[in-house]
């Protein structure tokens, strides 16, 4: 064997073992170098770190302005498309909603084409005249009315009824029974207050039946189920100051002024309660 066939010995390994050939180089010059490299890569990496924690840290009062803006912004999102408090100033609604009872509306339902169904209970701006001065001004302190602006306070200007009658529907009272009748199909009105003389407002005594013309395209006939003391679109026909006959004319409201369908009380807890769309509408025949 000549001696290009001998595996020759590492220069640093006196004994010759061929396995000191997998290391190439000074040992300790390519240990220095490796370890070098590892630091300063972790050095980087840690720079990196350290000036993302700083760019995505803010002060405290920064931090507090920018989660108000944001629950602000989220506020009024869901105050103009979803939910809305109201109160409830009257005993027009009694004795299912009671005075001061807070309310929540929901306003999806009447998204796009869809609105209001006959026995809803809704909230609609006031058409003109229909409330009293203070139930019109809302709410007088300032930190109160800022909140009713983004819908966490209940606000003025509104009132709350069950709708009656759709476009195209003819209303009448009464039957023998007292009953309102909506196209001639009278209804079971269950929610009403007790003591009723008849179901229709009580004028003299419940002796001067009324009747309507066909509610008006994109209009609506309401009533308070506290049919003696509401404010409502049976009050606009028939006055029970007036001693003559109810006369048509004056009594439906547009149904771009609905805000939203009553769907929960909330406060008291006493009072907390589902709405729910009585059955007896269900019955009643489509308009001719």
């Amino acid at each position: 064997m000549t001696s290009d066939d001998r595996v020759s010995p590492h220069p640093h390994d006196e004994d010759g073992d061929p396995r000191s050939s997998s290391f190439s180089g000074d040992g300790a010059e390519g240990s220095t170098t490796t370890t070098t490299s590892a630091e300063t890569s972790g050095e980087t990496a840690g720079r990196a770190k350290r000036s993302r924690r700083k760019r995505k840290q803010l002060p405290l009062w920064q931090e507090t302005i920018l989660l108000l803006a944001v629950a602000l912004a989220l506020a009024f999102v869901i105050k103009a498309f979803f939910l809305q408090a109201f109160y409830i100033p009257s005993e027009s609604m009694v004795p299912g909603l009671q005075v001061n009872d807070r309310i929540l509306v929901e306003k999806p339902s009447y998204w796009g084409d869809n609105g209001p169904q006959r026995g809803d209970v809704v909230v609609f701006e006031d058409p003109g005249g229909w409330l009293g001065p203070t139930a019109a001004e809302g709410p007088s302190n300032p930190i109160a009315e800022v909140m009713s602006k983004i819908g966490l306070y209940p606000t003025g200007g509104h009132l709350v009824k069950r709708v009656i009658g759709l476009e195209g529907d003819v209303i009448s009272c009464c039957d023998e029974q007292g009953r309102i009748l909506v196209n001639g199909q009278p209804l079971d009105e269950p929610y009403l207050a007790d003591g009723l003389q008849c179901n229709g407002p009580e004028v003299n005594g419940c002796t001067a039946d009324w009747e309507t013309v066909e509610v008006p395209e994109g209009q609506m006939f309401v009533m308070g189920d506290n049919r003696a003391q509401s404010e409502d679109s049976a009050a606009r026909i028939c006055d029970p100051a007036v001693n003559t006959a109810c006369t048509t004319g004056r009594e439906f409201v547009d149904t771009d002024l609905v805000v939203g369908k009553v769907f929960a009380v909330v406060w008291p807890r006493s009072s907390w309660d589902w709405l729910e769309r009585p059955a007896t509408f269900a019955d009643v025949p489509d308009p001719r």
